[in-house]
């Protein structure tokens, strides 16, 4: 009896290996990215504009239902913008700075698919999050910055918190191209969630307090291809 409960078990677990579908594929996301900025009014932090970014990487969909998946993969991803502030060393003079930092992000999302709307096109809607870790950054296209406040000397990275995560939402369509060959479109937001500040409230944090937030906001155009 033992030995037939394992068989079916073992049944059960190849059928179930047998019905999983795995789709891996490759993205290319040109964006919008700003920075959300936040601080006490006396040092008017502002942010000034918007910039062009550029990331993509692998998608990984492994699916556990005909219309939904779990969708993951790994991404290098631009991320800019550019703030001002009054420089309280300065009598209050405006600084402006543009910031540049390459994300390497982990997603944890859900995708879910609707039944073909039109031949050999679905819908999808994706919910979930990101998470990332810095690995370069940029201050005004340059990778060491001299504070006009301080005249200190420091890393663009030492101003970028070693950790990011955001909330990340994207609605678009798929295309079956092909057996295994799709193609797929969508727009996505991704909301920071963590002050990448790592700069005003540590190494000026005398002069600024601790009160000092800057967080990433981008819009993305997502192009893909799965095979």
């Amino acid at each position: 009896m033992k030995k037939l409960l394992l068989t079916f078990a073992a049944l059960a677990a190849a059928s179930s290996a047998a019905s999983a579908q795995v789709e891996l594929g490759l993205k290319l996301s040109p964006s919008i990215n700003y920075f959300r900025t936040d601080a006490p009014s006396e040092f008017n932090f502002k942010n000034e504009s918007g910039r062009i970014g550029l990331g993509g990487g692998l998608v990984v969909d492994y699916f556990f239902g005909e219309n939904a998946a779990f969708s993951t993969g790994l991404w290098l991803t631009g991320k800019s913008g550019e703030f001002s502030y009054s420089d309280p060393n300065l009598l209050g003079t405006t600084i402006k700075k543009q910031m540049g930092i390459q994300y390497l992000e982990l997603p944890v999302t859900v995708k879910l698919f609707t039944n073909e709307v039109a031949p050999d096109i679905r819908l999808y809607f994706q919910v979930g999050g990101t998470i990332a870790a810095p690995i370069g950054a940029r201050i005004d296209g340059e990778k060491r910055y001299i504070d006009p406040g301080t005249l200190n000397e420091t890393t663009a990275l030492k101003h970028v918190f070693f950790f990011d995560a955001n909330a990340l939402v994207s609605i678009g369509a798929e295309y079956q191209l092909g057996k295994s060959t799709k193609t797929f479109a969508g727009i996505s937001y991704h909301r920071g969630l963590i002050n990448l500040d790592s700069y005003f409230g540590d190494e000026r944090k005398g002069e600024f307090g601790e009160d000092v937030s800057i967080k990433n906001n981008v819009f993305a155009l997502d192009l893909g291809l799965k095979f």
